[in-house]
């Protein structure tokens, strides 16, 4: 179900025991060959899939495209929330739902950069309502939910990246016309020499050209259409038997039926 196509007694009828997802992705540079608005319609494409399928047990807001992007913004077209900003934009719609009643709100994200302050955020309204137990709180990203690299051999990459091989290819899947020339890039390393601690950093520190960085991280030389299809069926079947035990939560227990 799609709350934004519904009428707000519609919407009251669904609280509270139906889940509601929300989607989250970000506008910003995908180096020189893929749309700034790479994240949200890759995320907006699993949604597309996964809906149909949950049909109406599962209810999806729209896709929040303004994304914590800040580690782009050496790069024109990067639209950014500051960290804060964007904690406290999750705080506020996980406070909206649960004033309307809902119980089960899962963030689905599309966005490395998103993915420490929707964490924070979500641990900090367990806080607030640290006395309910009839709520669940929850936030992963699409690709959480399925390995790819272990279903096939013909990937060279072993996950998802910055405008990799595998968002390449997602790409090429759905708008072949706007990726650009690809299989002329060269290779960047994703640049995580200090692991296992975490360094703070910006997009340009992670490759090795520095301020001439394109952008991109991997390989997305080797993406083709084949493999974006082989992606989006991977994630999306993830993601419905994911939401199937959201669906099926007793609404008190630490544990589901798997």
């Amino acid at each position: 179900m799609n709350l934004a196509e519904m009428t707000w007694p519609e919407i009251k009828a669904r609280a509270p025991h139906t889940p509601v997802v929300v989607p989250v992705a970000a506008v910003e540079q995908h180096g020189h060959h893929l749309p700034v608005a790479t994240d949200s319609m890759l995320l907006g494409e699993v949604v597309r899939r996964v809906e149909p399928r949950v049909n109406d047990r599962v209810l999806f807001t729209p896709l929040m495209w303004l994304g914590n992007s800040h580690h782009h913004m050496e790069y024109a077209g990067t639209l950014s929330a500051s960290p804060r900003v964007y904690l406290e934009l999750i705080n506020d719609l996980i406070e909206n739902l649960l004033t309307h009643g809902f119980r089960r709100i899962v963030f689905l994200n599309g966005h490395g950069g998103n993915i420490t302050p929707y964490k924070q955020a979500i641990f900090e309204a367990r806080q607030r309502h640290r006395t309910r137990r009839d709520i669940l709180l929850l936030g992963a990203s699409y690709w959480d939910f399925a390995k790819p690299a272990t279903m096939r051999s013909d990937f060279v990459e072993d996950m998802v990246g910055h405008a990799c091989e595998w968002e390449t290819s997602m790409m090429l899947a759905i708008r072949p016309e706007l990726v650009k020339e690809h299989r002329s890039l060269p290779d960047m390393d994703r640049g995580f020499w200090f692991e296992p601690a975490y360094r703070g950093w910006i997009t340009q520190e992670r490759a090795p050209n520095g301020a001439d960085a394109p952008g991109h991280l991997g390989a997305p030389r080797h993406a083709t259409a084949e493999k974006g299809e082989f992606l989006y069926q991977a994630y999306a079947d993830g993601v419905v038997k994911y939401l199937d035990r959201v669906v099926a939560w007793d609404g008190s227990s630490w544990e589901v039926p798997h």
